[in-house]
């Protein structure tokens, strides 16, 4: 499926839940190359462009928290139905937001592991503690989720909701602009270390 298969005749769309609950977890992870991460947070619009995802394909890959079939009070939120977010805390110091995909029970998920900013740049800075845009500001997923003030607490907000959301607006994304890699940090998953499940673009 094309990264444009749900714009429509909406340039600014909402993701809908069909979005999320589709069962290929790559498929989606490059479908969301180009789209727009919002927050609204204390009353204030950030946003995003997604650049750069990690697919987790539930209980069959040692790298994701569900592997093995593993639920957890932290991990049982990967198993609602697609579409709401999964935010855990790394190093005890960074807030990681995912995607919940796939159909309820199948606990797939995607780590947004970067974004470029895109609205609210002044709310941003403040949160990041910079004092103008910089490649860097939000270019890994504990720096991406600060920038848009996701915390833990946000886990298992529904994404088709007024908090956290996704947009496509019309941003098109041709395959041979897509890089992809191995995903970072995995050692401890042996041979699912090596899997390709990492995209990235260059905006």
């Amino acid at each position: 499926m094309s990264t444009t298969a749900f714009i429509g005749k909406n340039k600014m769309a909402k993701l809908e839940k069909k979005f999320y609950t589709r069962t290929n977890v790559l498929e989606i992870s490059k479908d969301l190359l180009g789209k727009y991460l919002f927050t609204r947070i204390n009353n204030e619009i950030t946003a995003g462009i997604i650049t750069e995802t990690e697919a987790y394909a539930g209980i069959s890959d040692k790298a994701s928290h569900a592997y093995n079939n593993r639920r957890t009070d932290r991990t049982e939120v990967m198993y609602a139905e697609g579409g709401v977010a999964y935010v855990y805390l790394c190093y005890g110091i960074h807030h990681l937001f995912n995607v919940v995909t796939n159909i309820k029970d199948a606990p797939h998920a995607i780590l947004i592991r970067a974004i470029k900013p895109a609205e609210g740049i002044e709310t941003i800075l403040k949160r990041r503690k910079q004092k103008s845009i910089s490649p860097l500001i939000s270019a890994g997923p504990g720096t991406s989720s600060q920038a848009l003030g996701i915390k833990t607490i946000h886990s298992g907000t529904d994404l088709t909701g007024d908090t956290i959301w996704i947009e496509d607006r019309g941003i098109k994304i041709r395959k041979n602009q897509i890089i992809v890699g191995t995903r970072i940090g995995i050692g401890y998953a042996e041979e699912d270390a090596l899997l390709p499940y990492r995209f990235i673009i260059k905006l």
